[in-house]
């Protein structure tokens, strides 16, 4: 099995940029999108009707902001997207997806502010997942998303200069840390326990090119699903957003129902 993350910033931009060719190419068998900055009733049949796939979005409530989506080519038993938090709520951060034999969270967790003015925010957050992802570690579960910390020096290019600004402050790295302590596994550092490889890069100064960038993508598994990860991987060579896609590969394969265009089953509820 095959599972991407990819911070999109913006789903129509990534479609514009070749996202159904990179999906036929890479035949991944879930695929989870943060910040599409969409309302999904809005969005014509070309995002939605992809053969192969299921296909669930959460819109946040503002127009052109936030979000994520899954692409999953096996339906998932049910679905859910709330935490019980009424602006990260509103703001469509979280699919969770529960199939036969594990459980899917997608997050988009908040970005602290330039001037850290949502930082309060982004740690009550934390605080929040981390009661709800507690009794999920001891399960067959997967976290993937955006969770804009660089956990550790090895996680961005400039790690001294940013010790006190947002992503790399201490209290941020420690919501990074209670993830961990939790029995969860950043997939990529257990692969590649020295590497340095980044998942974003701002937009300016060819920062891409250069990369020098940031590792705040990721996927973590629980203690049971641990020994079925095979390899990790960031694909910068991916264009359409700052972000590139991370994904992991698993011995353990995906069931149930088949997506297919043409039953034209999506999960209206959810538009």
């Amino acid at each position: 099995m095959k599972i991407f993350s990819w911070n999109v910033n913006g789903i129509r931009a990534v479609f514009r940029n070749g996202f159904r060719n990179w999906l036929k190419k890479t035949d991944p068998d879930i695929v989870c999108l943060q910040e599409i900055k969409a309302d999904s009733s809005e969005l014509s049949e070309e995002y939605k009707e992809i053969d192969g796939y299921w296909v669930y979005f959460n819109s946040a409530e503002k127009k052109g902001y936030s979000g994520t989506a899954v692409y999953t080519k096996f339906k998932p038993q049910s679905v859910e997207m709330e935490i019980d938090m009424k602006q990260f709520d509103k703001e469509g951060r979280c699919l969770k997806l529960n199939f036969k034999d594990f459980t899917l969270f997608n997050f988009y967790i908040p970005h602290s502010g330039r001037a850290k003015e949502n930082l309060d925010y982004k740690l009550s957050v934390y605080k929040k997942l981390l009661g709800i992802l507690e009794p999920f570690a001891k399960k067959q579960t997967l976290l993937a998303g955006d969770f804009n910390i660089a956990h550790t020096e090895q996680d961005l290019y400039f790690p001294k200069q940013n010790t006190n600004n947002v992503m790399f402050t201490p209290e941020e790295r420690r919501q990074i840390e209670s993830l961990i302590n939790l029995g969860y596994t950043d997939t990529f550092r257990h692969k590649y326990p020295d590497k340095k490889s980044y998942t974003w890069w701002p937009y300016r100064n060819n920062l891409r090119e250069r990369d020098i960038g940031w590792r705040i993508d990721y996927i973590f598994v629980s203690k049971p699903l641990l020994p079925s990860v095979k390899d990790a991987f960031t694909r910068k060579e991916i264009r359409g957003s700052d972000h590139c896609p991370y994904g992991i590969s698993l011995n353990k394969k995906l069931t149930g129902e088949k997506g297919s265009v043409y039953k034209k089953r999506l999960a209206q509820a959810l538009f």
